[in-house]
């Protein structure tokens, strides 16, 4: 099944630029019903794409528990993503070359109003749900806010708002990254693969408790290196593979932009105006994003 694009003539974004001929990727799955209110929205984690099939396989499907036979499950690829929405990677209309580090900065605001369009589009003007996991869960509570929209929000391994543990975490990838030779400021000519695999190993330390790498690798070797060594080698290469070193840079500054309460009120006020029924989900191995945030949103 292709991914499909949308391209929208402008878009405005929260720090008031406006993007020219936006693509927009998205996937669907299912079929929309004629009361058109059995949508699910699943709004993807920092390197997820619009293939919700792909990266969440054990959750979305016919039979699954998003049920591709029951509901009409939509997947919109984020700002700054390089899997086909506009991002670093993408041309700017006024220079006919990649934007690269020129691309303006996003925020998850910004994701969830371009979300709509592309549901507008689709002619969907109410939800069943909004699911999402990390920078998607983000994204599902944020969604709370947009006014009779939405009835259910499912929001995995997040918080409120980005901590500023979890925003020094993701300044030190940035500073990995630019800290290689070939980065040039964000217009490299050669990927910055070493800077970049460096922030990747950094991050994957943060999705697991020290308990459980010792657990799974100890001191075990192979090859005269230590296997927790090997497995960070490897998530590095992995991702520097299939992604870009800008477009990871961007998203990470697009998370640091999370703030339910942000231009709304008092933290805890705004929390409780939601009136939704929300289900909060917590990963109990996760650093990055610990259970007390997610204890913090249920209570």
């Amino acid at each position: 099944m292709s991914v499909k694009i949308s391209i929208l003539d402008s878009f405005l974004l929260e720090s008031g630029v406006t993007l020219q001929q936006v693509p927009v990727a998205y996937q669907c799955y299912g079929t929309l019903n004629t009361a058109k209110d059995n949508t699910i929205l699943i709004c993807h984690a920092l390197t997820g794409s619009a293939e919700a099939t792909d990266w969440w396989s054990g959750l979305v499907g016919e039979g699954k528990t998003i049920d591709t036979q029951k509901y009409f499950v939509v997947c919109v690829n984020v700002l700054g993503s390089p899997y086909g929405t506009a991002s670093p990677l993408s041309i700017n209309p006024e220079t006919q070359k990649a934007y690269q580090a020129n691309f303006p900065r996003t925020t998850i605001r910004d994701n969830v109003q371009l979300q709509k369009l592309v549901l507008q589009e689709l002619g969907i003007n109410k939800l069943f749900a909004v699911f999402g996991g990390s920078m998607g869960g983000m994204q599902a509570l944020e969604w709370a806010f947009e006014k009779d929209w939405v009835e259910n929000i499912g929001a995995f391994g997040c918080g409120g708002r980005h901590s500023a543990w979890a925003i020094g975490w993701g300044e030190s990838q940035r500073m990995a990254i630019a800290a290689d030779a070939h980065f040039n400021n964000g217009f490299y000519t050669q990927i910055p693969r070493a800077g970049f695999s460096a922030a990747r190993q950094i991050a994957m330390l943060t999705y697991r408790t020290p308990q459980l790498y010792e657990e799974r690798f100890g001191r075990t070797s192979r090859n005269d290196k230590f296997e927790i060594e090997n497995y960070l080698n490897y998530q590095g290469d992995k991702l520097v593979n299939r992604f870009d070193a800008n477009c990871y840079i961007q998203l990470t500054h697009t998370m640091d932009s999370h703030d339910v309460a942000r231009n709304r009120g008092g933290y805890v006020e705004v929390l409780k105006s939601i009136q939704q029924k929300v289900l909060i989900v917590g990963i109990d191995h996760d650093v990055l994003y610990p259970l007390t945030e997610q204890q913090e949103l249920a209570s």
